[in-house]
């Protein structure tokens, strides 16, 4: 059972290269894995006009959604990644020839059904980014069985993974869950989920998890409308399983909530291009930082340093690494006691 650097797509077990095992300050291995990924088309406007005829000052294509922008990320931050996924149909291509470019391990179950695809729409004119997403195809029983076979392998070696975005219709809330029991015992886990598929995965004790108001709201069954609201919210997670809790609120200050710590943690200002895929910038930035050896909440600025520097750039997930040890500088950290 071997990965080979540079395979794309899934091979039989006997063509896969298994990582050396690691010396002592050696790369650690970290997995992305999702099964919501999408071809983008993002839309340059000067000003959207609705219900006339509009015509985009650029249009570019990328690969994108949750899983792939996590992936593309962790390849500009120089960490050692593989990401695993779903792809089909002429996207499918396009995906892995993007992957290849970027220098970044991607391993893809084909489906019958082609990648979706999503666009981002930017109006120059009011600053407005507006998201026209289409929603995943279903995954076949033998296409989730082969990303389960592909994930296995991949993460046979990991040090963490990253399970990110939505599951196809069809797909058990337990889905995540039964990665993570796949997943070796000493592996830290990242979870970007939400609702059902985040409480079944909770039994697995993840390392963090990291929904935003809108989605913890949702895991919880209650309305967050105060920060002591997302708080308590974020403690049940926690008490669940959780290791730590990070909450999410837009461009707002975030919420980092531990055992026995919490903290508010302000991001740096930063003049605005695209900010899709921000989140997911976030949770690579953690991995990568918290991979590296920094204490979680070091790992949280670099991943909001991360997530800022990724509003700069009209395509998602293209980090610089040097900007982002300046932002970092700027993120606001409060303390907000023992709990």
């Amino acid at each position: 059972m071997r990965f080979a650097r540079q395979q794309h797509g899934w091979q039989p077990a006997r063509c896969f290269r298994r990582r050396a095992p690691r010396r002592a300050g050696g790369d650690v291995m970290i997995v992305a894995a999702g099964l919501t990924p999408a071809w983008q088309q993002i839309l340059v406007f000067d000003a959207l006009r609705l219900g006339e005829v509009n015509r985009a000052r650029q249009a570019v294509w990328c690969a994108s959604g949750k899983v792939l922008n996590v992936g593309v990320a962790l390849a500009h931050l120089g960490a050692a990644a593989r990401t695993v996924t779903l792809l089909g149909g002429p996207p499918r291509a396009a995906i892995k020839r993007e992957f290849a470019e970027h220098g970044a391990e991607l391993y893809a179950a084909e489906t019958k059904t082609a990648t979706r695809v999503c666009t981002t729409v930017l109006d120059r004119a009011t600053r407005q980014t507006t998201e026209l997403v289409e929603n995943a195809a279903p995954a076949g029983v033998e296409e989730l069985a082969a990303f389960k076979a592909i994930y296995r392998q991949a993460a046979a070696d990991a040090d963490i993974v990253v399970l990110t975005g939505s599951l196809t219709a069809g797909a058990p809330s337990d889905t995540f869950a039964d990665l993570l029991a796949d997943t070796p015992k000493a592996c830290r886990a990242i979870l970007d989920v939400r609702g059902p598929e985040l409480v079944a995965a909770l039994v697995r004790r993840p390392l963090l998890v990291k929904p935003n108001r809108e989605e913890l709201g949702a895991t919880v069954g209650r309305t967050i409308a105060t920060d002591e609201d997302c708080i308590a919210a974020a403690r049940e997670l926690c008490r669940r399983g959780a290791e730590w809790t990070l909450v999410t609120h837009g461009g707002g200050a975030t919420l980092l909530v531990g055992e026995s710590q919490e903290f508010r943690m302000v991001p740096p200002r930063v003049d605005a291009v695209n900010p899709i895929a921000s989140g997911d910038c976030l949770a690579a930035g953690v991995a990568s930082a918290y991979a590296s050896g920094r204490p979680m909440v070091e790992a949280v600025r670099y991943g909001m340093a991360a997530a800022a520097n990724n509003v700069e750039a009209l395509l998602p997930a293209r980090l610089n690494r040097t900007r982002i040890d300046q932002l970092a500088v700027e993120v606001r950290i409060e303390a907000l006691g023992d709990l």
